[in-house]
């Protein structure tokens, strides 16, 4: 990426959704790794630990639906402060909590009040840059969630080890609740000053009446990305389990071990972003879905730890290429007045399969084990990634402007 390329996107309202994108995936970005001692502390099977990750994400995606519709109303900035501050301060109760059922009701609380933020965050940055870097702004902006999942991790581990799982909601959720805050200030004071340094509008000129949704493309394009991205959230949800149960790595390793996947974000964020902009989404989608398929299955047959290091690097490749590239092509072929309702739905459907799948991945590990039920979500992915490619590949008439 150029630096002026860079400077000028840094010059507006991204840094700040940079920050706030951190922050919104403080809570969120603890369950996983302190998944093996939640298990062990509230003696938890599979299938339950399953079902406390998708209560999370199934509510996530479901709160996401009017959230999407209340931001191209209200605007994103009252969406950051309840997302960031908001899910924070449910955080720091999950931290008092003592039982399943409160963890669970904590949880959806949290992600009710998270499900604003991404389809009001998506769509105020790419209304915010020039469409040929829409792919980019988007790429960096997720660098701010992709950092959240790999430093909580590392951060969490050690204070979970002095103070156990529930010291490190209370640690890591206290500063956050301030940050929200403070961002919600920033942003209404950087928005001001941007709009006080437009061009006034010509007189008589009125802008162009917004495009119609051109679903032809989306659909397809939307179904394979939220296939892609369900299996491999939902595989992924079990990453600390499979470390220590069936490699016999210690549950603080295994917590640090999840940061892998995410951290690979910091790299493959902003360079998915920058081929989709160079490349259009179609071919980038396309191109990490169909790789996503032999990843799944070889995460069954790896020998040992460092083989399952390598196919998380690669994973986290295909997750944070995938995400950028799909915000920036679903905001390219969605109305600017509709693009949030879009996202909402885009969000919702991620995030609602995702959690659906998560515990029934669970199940078929209690029953079958790691190595067949890898390979079973390989399978199911494979024919859903073919049919969606040969759809969109159809419908390419009209240029991908993504």
């Amino acid at each position: 990426m150029k630096r002026q390329d860079l400077r000028a996107l840094f010059q507006g309202l991204l840094p700040l959704f940079i920050l706030a994108h951190f922050g919104h995936h403080v809570v969120g970005a603890m369950l996983r790794p302190l998944m093996p001692m939640i298990r062990t502390d509230l003696s938890l099977s599979y299938t339950q630990s399953g079902v406390v990750m998708s209560a999370f994400a199934i509510t996530g995606g479901i709160s996401q639906l009017p959230a999407g519709w209340l931001a191209d109303r209200f605007g994103p900035r009252v969406m950051i402060l309840i997302s960031v501050t908001g899910v924070a301060i449910v955080g720091l109760f999950i931290g008092l909590s003592h039982s399943y059922a409160a963890l669970i009701a904590l949880l959806v609380l949290a992600a009710i009040l998270g499900g604003g933020y991404h389809p009001a965050a998506a769509a105020a940055i790419s209304t915010s840059v020039p469409a040929e870097r829409r792919g980019r702004a988007l790429g960096m902006h997720l660098v701010g969630g992709t950092s959240s999942f790999w430093v909580v991790p590392l951060l969490a581990a050690p204070i979970a080890l002095a103070w156990g799982w529930r010291g490190s909601y209370i640690t890591l959720t206290a500063p956050v609740i301030v940050l929200g805050i403070v961002l919600y200030i920033l942003i209404g004071r950087r928005t001001r000053r941007l709009q006080a340094a437009e061009p006034p509008t010509p007189a008589g000129e009125v802008p162009a009446p917004a495009a119609r949704s051109r679903w032809r493309q989306l659909v397809p394009f939307l179904v394979m990305t939220v296939a892609t991205g369900t299996v491999v959230q939902s595989v992924g949800a079990y990453f600390s389990l499979y470390a220590v149960d069936h490699f016999g790595v210690a549950e603080a390793t295994a917590a640090a071990l999840v940061a892998i996947t995410p951290a690979v974000g910091l790299i493959a964020g902003p360079l998915g972003g920058y081929l989709s902009d160079r490349l259009g989404g179609v071919p980038v989608l396309t191109a990490v879905s169909f790789l996503a398929i032999p990843l799944i299955y070889a995460l069954g047959v790896v020998p040992n730890v460092l083989s399952l290091a390598a196919v998380m690097v690669a994973m986290g490749i295909v997750s944070s290429t995938r995400m950028p590239t799909s915000e920036a092509y679903i905001v390219g072929y969605a109305p600017q007045h509709r693009r949030s309702t879009i996202l909402g739905f885009y969000f919702f459907a991620g995030a609602e399969m995702a959690g659906l799948l998560t515990p029934v991945v669970g199940n078929l590990i209690d029953r079958f084990g790691f190595y067949s039920t890898f390979a079973i979500m390989s399978a199911i992915l494979a024919p859903v990634i073919v049919a969606c490619s040969v759809f969109l590949w159809r419908s390419r008439g009209q240029r991908d402007t993504a």
